[in-house]
């Protein structure tokens, strides 16, 4: 079907019913809808890749409506007493937007982008708050235009553009969260830790930056102080982080509150997660919830003050593992003595974080069955570029060919979100898979989207 025609298939009409095979595939790395049939073909949300591939052709993202649901719902119940934000910046769309609120999730939101789009999706604007660590004017007033319910201030500029912007909307008091780094080193990739000093968010607490910032809030009255926020990095599997985070913010909370301030909440932030290789263990959200409850409890009684409401910004967490990326293989190379090189239809423009973070994925011969054995292979993609690599190393069977699909699971998050146009190509779409149907829920770039960018 031509890509201008794509619109939905459904796979109950179209493709015979397979016998599942759950234990081919890596527990926790795949949606949850996910299975293998006996001729090794790969399906999700009821839908067989074959027919995602012939309908609306590759690269594609495959989004599993049904696991994003029941991973937003698992974080609903174990933070029950929690706020729960989901971090659009993961991947932010209209229906991801619907179904955050169906699951009775908030949402952040960090660009005036992600804004709009949140409010074309009709998201309730009290359930909202507004990150960034560089909001113009213009931003922070669309923000208060719409009504967020929290806007997290990340500097002093920022005080400054939104106690100026406050007599343009009369009657309103914004409420906010100022943003504290309070100096945990996150075990991640150095580009995504960011609660150590030196990096660009926040109010720093070691050199007082946060306490000063808290007094000058408190002092002129022009804006509600609602609490403090602390965001340690993002993909952290352990808890160590989290805990230190939120002792060493509880105790400027504290400081405070003892003279006499009401700072009702407390934001942990995100980052929880997720597995992309078969030893990869994060923490499940119940433990996770368990841990941050127990932690800030204690912490509190030993401080002598209320518990504050907590919240918290999962992203990642929630829709990594719904997202899976198909590709076609177009040439295979045989370095002897090296590597097998099998190159994709797609590449760094649709997968950046194994370029820009180093990152693990793993990949699957996902269109049919093979008994060759299996060798290492690196799966790199189409782009002029050394660091083109979308799956680093993994296995792959020895008889991989031009025209295998090949499906890199957990790509849920940053991988949309984080595409680009190098080399001028245009970007994947995203289909949504559910009970057996499928349809576009973001259409696929075209080379006349790209020209009709271009005034010269």
């Amino acid at each position: 079907m031509p890509h201008d025609q794509r619109n939905a298939v459904s796979a109950k009409e179209s493709h015979p019913a397979h016998t599942a095979d759950h234990l081919s595939l890596s527990s926790g790395i795949w949606p949850t809808t996910a299975s293998a049939d006996e001729h090794g073909i790969l399906t999700i949300g009821g839908v067989p890749i074959t027919e995602i591939a012939k309908y609306y052709g590759t690269p594609v993202y495959i989004f599993d409506e049904a696991d994003f649901l029941q991973r937003s719902d698992r974080f609903r119940k174990a933070f029950n007493d929690f706020d729960v934000y989901y971090a659009a910046k993961a991947f932010l769309s209209r229906t991801t937007a619907r179904l955050a609120e169906a699951s009775g999730l908030s949402l952040d939101v960090c660009t005036a982008g992600e804004l709009a789009l949140a409010m074309d999706a009709g998201f309730p604007a009290g359930r909202i708050l507004m990150h960034g660590n560089n909001k113009s004017a213009e931003e922070i007033a669309a923000g208060l235009d719409y009504g967020v319910g929290r806007i997290v201030v990340d500097s002093f500029a920022e005080l400054d553009r939104l106690r100026d912007l406050v007599p343009r909307f009369p009657g309103v008091r914004p409420s906010i969260l100022l943003r504290v780094t309070v100096g945990v080193q996150a075990d991640t990739h150095n580009y995504i830790a960011t609660a150590h000093e030196d990096q660009k968010f926040g109010f720093s607490l070691a050199s007082g930056e946060a306490a000063a910032a808290v007094r000058r809030v408190l002092a002129d009255g022009l804006l509600e102080l609602r609490g403090l926020h602390s965001h340690i990095g993002s993909q952290i599997l352990g808890t160590a982080g989290f805990e230190a985070a939120a002792k060493r913010l509880l105790e400027l909370h504290a400081q405070f509150v003892r003279e006499g301030a009401k700072l009702p909440e407390l934001d942990l932030g995100g980052g929880f997660g997720i597995a992309y290789a078969p030893d990869d263990v994060p923490t499940e959200p119940e433990e996770m919830a368990h841990i941050l409850r127990t932690v800030v409890a204690k912490e509190c009684a030993a401080l002598g003050i209320d518990v504050p409401r907590l919240a918290i910004e999962p992203g990642r967490a929630i829709v990594g593992p719904s997202g899976v990326t198909l590709y076609t293989v177009g040439t295979v190379k045989h370095r002897e003595g090296i590597r097998t090189f099998v190159a994709v239809d797609g590449g760094m423009s649709d997968n950046l974080r194994t370029a820009l973070y180093d990152a693990t994925y793993s990949v699957r011969l996902a269109g049919r069955v093979s008994n060759a054995p299996p060798q290492l292979v690196r799966v790199v993609g189409k782009h002029c570029d050394a660091g083109d690599v979308v799956v680093r190393d993994d296995h792959l069977p020895a008889d991989v060919r031009p025209g295998d699909l090949l499906a890199v699971p957990g790509t849920g998050a940053y991988c949309r979100s984080l595409a680009h146009n190098y080399n001028h190509v245009p970007r994947p779409p995203v289909v949504a898979v559910t009970d057996g149907e499928s349809r576009v829920i973001v259409r696929r770039e075209t080379i006349d989207d790209l020209l009709r960018l271009d005034m010269g």
